[in-house]
């Protein structure tokens, strides 16, 4: 295996001629434990770290390298390197960071396609699914929704399961599967393509590492304590890591999330609810929130069942989330601005003491 294996494009070994990084040894994150790194460059794996540049010149976390990146580093012993370069980002999936408000992380990097697992039982949520969709297409990342655990269900919970997604999701792609029977599997595997990189993403318990475990065809994944219930292991991830499959697609494998924030991209939220979006242009008032203004073309829309409430409802609330963190960024500016402006002025002041005294 080489780095083509690990989706090298043209593009990043142009950008590597192009800055005169020849010195430097080429790779890709294929794992990150509390901010050291594993780092492929397809036939061998370096246990790497960051350089303080990188570290004190960050001015988020966002700034740090992530499962994904690739990476210029430099060797320095026979399994350790250290990371001087992030190499440009193709896509970026991020969230707000869970605890942080106004600061992103990001989920994983160089993604094409996001498979977003949600499983056919009290898992199954299209508000979450509709966060998801925004985040994916923030990112020019093509999300597909894999439907899990189809082998628990009725054929009459899986029909309403699929007309609750398909009267509010209808462009998704989605793919209904068994974990446990394999149905379904194949699709997923006619899907993968080689050299691209697909990132799994879903919450605990959907599915995702045992999906993964079914395309490599082996276990490599960690299993926690047996479950009481079906009498059998259950896989746990602890931290994001990318496989190569058989036939040569890239796959992330990622933890469980539970909160899924909105950042600052409004082009992602647009896109999903962009039947909503559209009507929006046409409201009376540049400026309307879709609530109770007059002339609101949304709201007439909804009043004459064009569109769906739920939705609607959905799009207001994340719409308001990626306000409030707006404001929190610009509030950290400012205060950081201030901040500046006071030092600033208290080492003039001790400049001026100094040469007046």
């Amino acid at each position: 295996m080489d780095l083509t294996d690990l989706g090298l494009t043209e593009e990043i070994s142009a950008f590597v001629r192009e800055q005169n990084l020849s010195e430097f040894t080429i790779g890709r994150i294929t794992q990150e434990h509390r901010e050291r790194y594993i780092v492929s460059t397809g036939n061998k794996e370096y246990d790497a770290e960051i350089t303080g540049n990188i570290r004190f010149t960050a001015k988020s976390r966002a700034d740090f390298p992530a499962v994904g990146d690739w990476v210029a580093m430099m060797v320095y012993d026979q399994d350790l390197a250290i990371i001087h370069n992030i190499l440009p980002r193709k896509t970026v999936l991020e969230r707000q960071a869970v605890g942080k408000t106004g600061e992103k992380q990001i989920i994983c990097a160089n993604i094409d396609f996001a498979i977003i697992v949600q499983s056919v039982d009290n898992n199954f949520n299209i508000n979450r699914l509709e966060r998801y969709l925004a985040i994916c297409y923030s990112a020019g990342i093509e999300p597909v929704l894999v439907l899990s655990k189809i082998d628990l269900a009725t054929q009459k919970e899986m029909k309403r399961t699929v007309k609750k997604l398909e009267s509010r999701e209808r462009k998704v792609k989605y793919i209904p599967i068994s974990n446990l029977t394999r149905e379904g599997i194949d699709r997923i595997t006619d899907f993968i393509r080689k050299g691209i990189t697909y990132c799994v993403v879903g919450s605990s318990g959907v599915g995702k590492s045992t999906l993964i475990t079914n395309l490599l065809k082996k276990n490599v994944l960690k299993t926690s304590e047996i479950s009481r219930s079906t009498n059998k292991g259950k896989h746990t991830t602890d931290h994001r890591e990318i496989f190569v499959l058989d036939n040569g697609g890239i796959i992330i494998d990622n933890p469980g999330m539970r909160e899924l924030g909105m950042t600052d991209n409004v082009g992602g939220i647009n896109t999903t609810f962009k039947e909503i979006a559209d009507l929006g242009l046409k409201c009376k008032f540049r400026d309307c929130r879709h609530i109770n203004e007059s002339g609101c073309s949304v709201i007439e829309a909804l009043n004459n069942g064009l569109i769906d409430k739920d939705s609607l409802d959905n799009y207001r609330r994340m719409l308001r989330e990626q306000e409030w963190f707006r404001e929190t960024v610009a509030e950290k500016r400012r205060k950081d601005r201030e901040f500046g402006k006071m030092v600033k002025k208290i080492l003039n002041e001790k400049q001026k003491n100094k040469f007046g005294s």
